[in-house]
């Protein structure tokens, strides 16, 4: 969730919950207050009945009006001293029908009698009143949050550009360019302080990209010259001189070990190209075609051990440098071939969505670290780099590479 679509629902929930809770305390305060102007209204209709039956020394008539009501009858010794207030309802003559009202029951003295008085207020219109004045608080309060989040969601997406703007560029910032993020300006002090502390980033990130990189190419360039020239000066010895079968041994043994060591060299130096995506021959690849190029390639040794290959091959071209994609194919042929067995299969399975290569195999228990660095199994002649690079150029053009294995078959499949 979006910081500021977090911030609007905190914030409008909380004017939500505040502006609900007001209202209902400004109800109940008006809800009071009409009800205390009623009941003063009562005291003041019953302090006038007194003052006539004192003056008159006689009952005033009963009355009935739309809005009031007042009725007299002899009090029992049980409600002499009765004063009470209350809610209750009336008929309404007028309108034909019950309304609501506010009670009043007193007693007067007329004539060494006491009489209960019962005095009736309508309450029609201070209901009509709190109506009012609750539709106009809700009117309000819903005009209040509409604009809130209105204002929010304008101003918010206003006042957060420039961080959007700097996360963007953040996010298409390419060590390999050589570019900065970029100054944004704002008059906001942290997204200022952002910016700086981004661009400053991108520039330690720069430096250490050019120190990385002079250090890979002068380490290639000065690791080739010796391997060479161990690799020549082995080829001089061997042709020149007889040897013994142990110093001939020894020999093989340093020929290989330094013919391992350049193409460990290789392969790191190509993983280190990969990831800093520095091969950028991008073309359009007749996928198709090329595996039909590969399957001819490793026909000897398909031939040798004793494996067949069944290909089921439909049109897919895909964009991406051809000598990454010879690479990744060569990778995932030898890796099949590898670790096969005797007189095993080999399927290449290839759609507009996916590449299948599967084969047969001894199997498997260690597969979590399989697609990194320098992983192989124990009697694997390999360097451990075959299938770390597989997965590098995979995640360089997004493509994603799984495996899967199912009794003594073993699968890899690359999504487009």
């Amino acid at each position: 969730m979006k910081l500021s679509a977090h911030y609007n629902r905190v914030n409008i929930l909380t004017s939500m919950i505040i502006l609900v809770i007001t209202g209902i305390i400004y109800y109940i305060f008006i809800h009071l207050i009409l009800t205390n102007k009623l009941d003063k209204d009562l005291a003041v209709e019953e302090n006038e009945i007194r003052q006539y039956t004192n003056t008159f020394k006689k009952l005033p008539l009963p009355a009935t009006y739309f809005d009031q009501q007042v009725s007299y009858r002899p009090a029992t010794q049980d409600s002499a001293a009765i004063r009470d207030f209350s809610y209750t309802t009336y008929y309404n003559s007028k309108e034909k029908e019950e309304e609501p009202g506010r009670m009043l029951l007193t007693t007067v003295k007329l004539k060494g009698k006491t009489i209960l008085v019962t005095i009736i207020k309508s309450r029609v219109e201070s209901e009509d009143l709190v109506r009012v004045i609750l539709l106009i608080t809700l009117v309000i309060t819903v005009v209040l949050l509409g604009t809130l989040f209105l204002i929010n969601r304008l101003f918010l997406k206003r006042l957060w550009q420039p961080f959007y703007n700097i996360l963007k560029r953040m996010k298409n910032f390419e060590v390999t360019r050589m570019e900065l993020v970029g100054p944004e300006p704002s008059r906001i002090d942290e997204f200022e302080e952002l910016n700086q502390s981004a661009n400053a980033m991108a520039e330690r990130v720069r430096q250490d990209y050019k120190e990385l990189k002079s250090f890979t190419d002068n380490a290639s360039h000065e690791m080739m010259t010796p391997l060479a020239v161990i690799n020549s000066k082995l080829d001089s010895l061997l042709q020149t001189e007889d040897f013994t079968v142990e110093q001939g041994a020894l020999l093989e043994d340093i020929y290989q070990a330094t013919g391992r060591l350049s193409r460990l060299h290789q392969s790191l130096l190509l993983l280190a190209k990969i990831e800093n995506n520095l091969i950028a021959d991008m073309q359009q690849v007749d996928l198709k075609e090329l595996i039909m190029q590969k399957v001819k390639q490793f026909q000897e040794i398909f031939e040798r051990d004793g494996l067949t290959v069944k290909i089921s091959l439909e049109e897919k071209t895909i964009d991406m440098s051809r000598y990454l994609a010879d690479i990744l194919l060569n990778n995932l042929f030898s890796n099949a071939v590898r670790h096969n067995i005797k007189g095993g299969n080999i399927v290449v399975d290839l759609s507009p969505t996916r590449l299948v290569i599967s084969n047969t195999g001894r199997a498997n228990d260690d597969t979590a670290r399989l697609f990194e660095r320098f992983s192989k199994s124990s009697e694997s002649e390999g360097m451990g780099l075959g299938l770390a690079i597989t997965k590098q150029v995979c995640n360089l053009y997004g493509y994603q590479i799984d495996y899967k294995q199912e009794a003594e078959l073993h699968y890899f499949s690359i999504s487009f």
